[in-house]
């Protein structure tokens, strides 16, 4: 896809977007506010309370929720060890030279 055929589709997007919300916006009529009363306020507000309460007794009784009972431990968490120390070969015997095609000390 060019730059310019991007831009060009960018556009027609935006306008058909910019379009849809405008006609949305000019329908929607806008109502005015309906106001509670002091009661209506109350009972909604202990009915949140009652929802809440219920929904935290029942997190507070089995925090960990499984199914089928099995509890499934996380892995263990990786750990980073101090480097082996080096090992430090012996010299080579009199005579003899290190060969990397045997891995070994061969007669020199």
């Amino acid at each position: 896809m060019t730059p310019g055929n991007l831009a060009v589709r960018t556009g027609r997007t935006l306008a058909i977007a910019t379009a849809i919300v405008g006609v949305v916006g000019l329908t929607a009529v806008p109502r005015p506010a309906h106001a509670l009363g002091t009661g209506a306020a109350v009972g909604i507000g202990l009915g949140a309370l009652a929802v809440g309460t219920a929904l935290g007794a029942g997190a507070a009784a089995n925090p960990y929720y499984y199914p089928n009972g099995y509890y499934y431990p996380q892995a263990p968490a990786y750990s980073y060890y101090p480097p082996a120390p080096a090992y430090y070969y012996p010299s080579a015997p009199v005579g003899q030279c290190w060969s990397g095609y045997y891995r070994s000390y061969v007669p020199c």
